[in-house]
């Protein structure tokens, strides 16, 4: 699997987890809640997909 992100998303996405402090050069606690909430809004989204898509075969 290729993931192909334009260079000003990924820059904008690296600004926001980026941290001097860490060794590895993010914030890991900062990334996982990032990933958790994006992971959230797909869930509530397909929640709506499928709720519509049940109305339309009632």
């Amino acid at each position: 699997m290729t993931l192909t992100i334009p260079d000003e998303k990924y820059e904008a996405i690296l600004k926001q987890i980026e941290s001097k402090e860490s060794p590895v050069g993010i914030d890991a606690g900062k990334t996982h809640v990032l990933i958790l909430h994006k992971l959230l809004e797909i869930e509530q989204r397909l929640e709506r997909l499928e709720a519509a898509v049940n109305q339309r075969n009632d």
